[in-house]
């Protein structure tokens, strides 16, 4: 994790603090399951909770530990017998570390999705209201990034919104599939722990319990969760790469905000560049670095090997505090983006009709030419306006083929550009109104 692509609030959930506060809980709610069953001592699993709930533990303590017992769980349970006192002999009662870790790390990814989802709607809700304001702004709609036929500026930003409402609900599927919980002891059989802890404890964690856990939760899982991550930071690289393209100097159409006092080069007073649209970029391909080792993680050997303990040491915490950060940077650069529609019409006249091509064409077919001969009779002329010998519009007019099919207003009817947005109203329901 790095201090400058991270957040407060996304950070603490993977500190060791919290970590350990989970940990705790864990041991407590199931001292407290035991407790109820008559395993252990009612009095003892009150102690347990009374002396570590007010306790804050030492970090550097249990690091002290684990330095000379080199196992990290061992060392907190150690720290927290010197916390609890003598009742601490009935914690983790038929318990093995997985139970513990596993169950801790569903609670921190289930945290973390619940902060990318409100990023999400951050997102949402800033593409909702600039597809809005420029649902009806013309613009011209690029194949291969070449000019095509026109759109709406509200229609692309709406084709985005589309994309996120599914991001979200990728993120849902994916804290849902994660949130199990196993307390099942030593290679999964429940020998020394009775079913009935896992169930109080994963009620108490508000978790599901996982039906098969073999001592550790099969990592399916996870990796059904980084595969979504990464799949939602691919929705942010496209959004980024458009406003990127947008910005360009030749283009302009849209830019991101500018602050005063701000520079864009250290060489170059002028420069005004889309680094934050960049940064989003760079940050997804990261994100979706971390999808391949859970999904290499998901092959352990038989009821448990730790194969995939280091993996998720890193990507646990980059992986979700990277995506927070991009989501979140993601929302502010289209909450503050500046619009250009008059570029947008100019951009769109460039090209002196060309855009209107394939409406005369099929009007010249509803007239009786065979399509490759409408085709080829378009392309000649388009092509002539491509080099700047005139408007399509006025080359068109002057071919008597052409003129003769379709007669003064009947052609520059096919011109008009209002014909291309009839139909945006039934998009924006579709997409604002499902």
């Amino acid at each position: 994790m790095i201090p400058r692509y991270a957040r407060a609030e996304m950070t603490a959930v993977w500190s060791a603090e919290t970590k350990f506060r989970i940990w705790f809980e864990i041991e407590a709610h199931a001292a407290t399951a035991l407790a109820e069953r008559g395993v252990i001592p009612k009095e003892a699993a009150a102690a347990i909770w009374q002396n570590g709930r007010a306790a804050k533990f030492d970090i550097e303590r249990i690091d002290e530990i684990e330095r000379e017992v080199k196992h990290d769980v061992i060392a907190f349970l150690t720290h927290l017998a010197e916390i609890v006192g003598p009742d601490a002999r009935f914690v983790h009662q038929g318990m093995t570390s997985s139970d513990v870790l596993d169950t801790c790390l569903a609670v921190q990814l289930r945290r973390a999705a619940d902060f990318l989802i409100a990023d999400v709607d951050l997102l949402l809700a800033a593409l909702k209201t600039h597809a809005i304001e420029h649902k009806l702004t013309p613009t011209i709609g690029r194949s291969h990034g070449i000019h095509a036929e026109p759109t709406t500026f509200g229609l692309k930003l709406a084709g985005f919104y589309a994309e996120f409402v599914r991001a979200k609900e990728r993120l849902l599927a994916a804290r849902e599939e994660i949130s199990t919980c196993a307390i099942s002891g030593a290679v999964g059989t429940f020998a020394n722990i009775d079913p009935a802890v896992e169930a109080y404890v994963a009620g108490k964690l508000g978790l599901k319990v996982e039906p098969v856990s073999t001592q550790v939760i099969p990592r399916d899982r996870h990796a059904a969760y980084f595969a979504a991550l990464g799949v939602v930071a691919s929705s942010l690289e496209r959004l980024a790469t458009e406003i990127r393209h947008l910005q360009r100097t030749e283009v302009l159409e849209a830019e991101e905000y500018f602050s005063p006092g701000q520079k864009g080069s250290s060489a170059m007073p002028h420069k005004r560049n889309p680094v934050l649209s960049e940064n989003v970029t760079g940050l997804a391909r990261m994100v979706r670095a971390y999808v391949l080792p859970a999904l290499e993680d998901v092959a352990l050997w038989h009821e448990r090997d730790i194969s995939h303990s280091s993996v998720e040491r890193f990507i646990g915490p980059d992986a979700t505090i990277t995506l927070d950060f991009a989501l979140h940077r993601m929302a502010g650069i289209v909450e503050k983006l500046l619009v250009y529609p008059e570029r947008m019409k100019e951009n769109l006249e460039k090209t002196r009709g060309l855009v209107h091509s394939q409406r005369v064409m099929l009007a010249l077919t509803q007239k009786g030419l065979g399509r490759e001969e409408a085709y080829r009779l378009v392309q000649k002329h388009a092509m002539r306006a491509w080099n700047g010998e005139g408007a399509l519009l006025d080359l068109l007019r002057a071919d008597p083929q052409v003129s003769g099919a379709l007669p003064g207003k009947e052609l520059d009817a096919l011109f008009d550009l209002a014909y291309h947005f009839r139909h945006v109203d039934t998009v924006f329901k579709r997409v604002f109104e499902a």
